[in-house]
């Protein structure tokens, strides 16, 4: 248990805070997710590194300053609805939970699904639900949504998540490029059109479901 808590500290000291990382609220919810119960057992022990971490059925834990650059960048505040797309494991969904008014993870594994629900059950996150679909196709049922995480890459743009975005919504994509990079890159909603701003250089696997047809890429 000491070892863990000294990991997460050292997370927050040496990962997120260089990284211009410090709202408080963020901090805090960090803080209180226990990082290493969301992977394998066998990859406790790098579970709180800064790198982006393979978890299994095509899905990845995202290195710690990648995610909390984005939650920063998204300003989520408590009154608003978050989708979570191809939320493996649930982590992003619990530590969101802490920010947001209601998250609703989505994922295509059923399996994946039963042992995300279990957990966070067991961690008292009672404002996250997680649920499984088509993650090409998003789930419009519940939106409208203030804010779309995609954790991870994509090679072509989900055009179904347009319609399911709030006016004033924000869309978090890691596009990867034609030359093998990557960028965080947030769409922004104003009545019917988006904008899109590029936040930062940044790599993730590219999920299996986001895989570009031959001869296309962003």
């Amino acid at each position: 248990m000491e070892d863990s808590k000294g990991a997460l500290w050292n997370m927050i000291d040496c990962q997120l805070r260089p990284n211009l990382v410090r709202d408080p609220d963020i901090i805090e919810a960090f803080l209180k997710v226990p990082r290493d119960r969301f992977v394998p057992e066998h990859l406790k022990t790098i579970a709180y590194s800064d790198r982006n971490i393979k978890i299994g059925d095509g899905r990845v834990l995202m290195a710690p300053m990648f995610f909390g650059k984005i939650l920063q960048h998204c300003a989520i505040s408590p009154t608003e609805i978050v989708l979570d797309v191809a939320c493996g494991r649930g982590y992003a969904c619990a530590v969101l939970s802490r920010l947001a008014g209601t998250v609703i993870g989505l994922e295509s594994s059923s399996s994946l699904v039963t042992g995300v629900s279990a957990l966070l059950t067991d961690l008292s996150v009672d404002n996250a639900v997680v649920v499984s679909g088509d993650l090409r196709k998003g789930l419009e049922e519940e939106g409208p949504y203030d804010v779309i995480i995609v954790e991870g890459a994509v090679e072509v743009f989900p055009e179904e998540y347009k319609k399911q975005l709030a006016s004033g919504g924000r869309l978090v994509l890691f596009e990867r490029l034609e030359n093998g990079n990557g960028q965080a890159v947030v769409y922004l909603k104003h009545a019917n059109t988006l904008s899109r701003r590029i936040l930062f250089d940044a790599i993730l696997p590219v999920l299996p479901e986001f895989v570009a047809e031959p001869g296309f890429v962003f």
